[in-house]
């Protein structure tokens, strides 16, 4: 996270060198009365650098990879990284359905795990009777000494209830930032997105063996073939190559871009293409950020469970299936309809989870209300952002042809993700008859939304050849609030 900072401090140097006012020697008439106007004079590059930082921050900074395998190579963990990159421009609501079903199956995770009575796991036939746990657990740490942590005490009435509920994010900040901090291994949310990413890895016989899914966990747990990960919420936080500071960065420029476009708007000053497509950037952005905050960004290395049963192996406990990381029905398009299919949960792809989770996982098993929670939430992101560019209708372009390109772009891909959504408003019964049709308009949207969407960055570019007056005027007082 450190060198891209520093980018980024180095792109706002250069932009302030460029925009530093210059001092007229030969007009020495000057009027002391007048008032100083509100509006200043800003260069292309300064137009550039405010929005490409942007760009940069919402397709890079904000992704929050899972763990590559341990016999990754750099090389290969890079050309992931690029192809998440390359995603995130196209398909920035994918990115989106992705930490929210991340997010979702986090929270699900999270209640399997309390009801367990983790880290002291009671046994299945156990967890059929009273979720209620009463008494108190005692966990050994690392030094062979006893921690005392507690349940939280359950509400007795609504009014309790709801009290509690509106102030649990002013006591985690409270026990988080201010209280002096102790060796709790109660799981949290932290717990549930470092295993969903790949945060635990069993090793049999000291060599890595299989990235354990949350289930597998306790599984393993019951039968004693593994001790409980004694790993607190400090100690994830502490593996993650970010804080509070560095999203804080990132989070201030997106505002204040988000800020100098309503300045604009409400002065009537013109706001060009390239502003419009990082606006809509931007506001998926905050969503993305909102819903992974509690998940550690970029872990290199899963932390590590050891075998220790003598009496079974692995394979009698653990199923895996072979490397598939997409259907085989799509063909060459797998390593699009693939992702798309997993991550908004339209059906179980069985994946490989040998050394590492897949980027776009999608082996927890959601709850239908989940399912289509998340498959609206997606649609209702992908209508937002080609809604956001559908405000540059009546702008300036450089040509006419330009104009209609950008016009039908931007209706495009507001409204062609929906017809993917057709299938399941359609009965079972009909579906045999006109699932052809279906499926042949579903890939027809996914190629054109393709299309249109690296239409719309170049056309994004394209337009600042030609500006018009009032887009080179920025407000005075945008420049004094703090940003990159």
């Amino acid at each position: 996270m450190r060198s891209p900072i520093l980018f980024c401090v180095l792109l706002y140097l250069v932009g302030v060198i460029q925009a530093s006012p210059t001092i007229n020697t030969t007009d020495t008439t000057t009027n002391d009365s007048s008032e100083a106007s509100p509006f200043t004079t800003r260069t292309i590059w300064s137009i550039i650098s405010s929005s490409v930082l942007t760009l940069f921050a919402c397709i890079f900074s904000a992704i929050h990879p899972n763990i590559p395998s341990p016999r990754d190579s750099p090389l290969r963990i890079l050309r992931r990284r690029l192809g998440i990159m390359i995603m995130a421009l196209i398909s920035p609501e994918l990115i989106v359905a992705w930490a929210m079903r991340q997010w979702i199956s986090a929270r699900q995770v999270t209640r399997q795990f309390e009801k367990s009575g983790y880290p002291s796991v009671r046994l299945e036939s156990e967890d059929h009777g009273s979720t209620e746990v009463t008494v108190e657990q005692y966990v050994e740490d690392h030094d062979n000494t006893r921690l005392l942590t507690a349940h939280p005490k359950v509400p007795t009435s609504r009014f309790e209830g709801i009290w509690h509920n509106l102030a649990k994010p002013f006591t985690k900040f409270f026990k988080a930032y201010v209280l002096e901090q102790s060796e709790d291994y109660t799981w949290t949310q932290a717990h549930s997105f470092f295993v969903l990413m790949g945060g635990f890895m069993l090793y049999v016989d000291g060599k890595p063996y299989h990235t354990l899914q949350p289930d597998e966990v306790l599984k393993l747990i019951r039968a004693e073939c593994i001790d409980a990960p004694t790993l607190t919420e400090n100690q994830i936080r502490d593996r993650s190559k970010g804080n509070v500071i560095s999203k804080g960065l990132i989070m201030l420029q997106v505002a204040w871009f988000i800020m100098q476009l309503v300045t604009r708007v409400i002065y009537r000053l013109e706001i060009t293409q390239l502003e419009v497509g990082t606006l809509a950037f931007a506001v998926l952005n905050f969503l993305t950020y909102a819903v992974w905050w509690n998940k550690p960004l970029n872990v290199r290395c899963p932390h590590p469970i050891y075998w220790k049963s003598t009496e079974s192996r692995p394979e009698d406990h653990i199923y895996d299936v072979p490397g598939i990381d997409a259907p085989p029905e799509y063909w060459i398009f797998s390593p699009v309809f693939g992702p798309i299919e997993e991550v908004i949960g339209l059906s179980y792809i069985p994946t490989s989870r040998k050394l590492r989770v897949p980027t776009f996982d999608g082996s927890i098993d959601l709850e239908d209300s989940n399912k289509l929670l998340l498959q609206l939430a997606a649609l209702l992101m992908a209508t937002i952002f080609g809604g956001i560019h559908c405000m540059a209708w009546l702008f300036l372009f450089p040509t006419t042809q330009e104009q209609v390109l950008w016009r039908i772009s931007a209706v495009a891909i507001t409204f062609t993700p929906w017809l993917c959504f057709l299938p399941k408003i359609i009965p079972d019964s009909l579906m045999g008859v006109v699932g052809f049709v279906f499926g042949l308009i579903c890939l027809v949207s996914v190629i054109l939304y393709i299309t249109v969407r690296a239409l719309l960055v170049v056309l994004m570019f394209t337009a600042l050849r030609k500006l018009p007056p009032g887009a080179y005027k920025a407000v005075s007082w945008t420049t004094l609030v703090p940003h990159l």
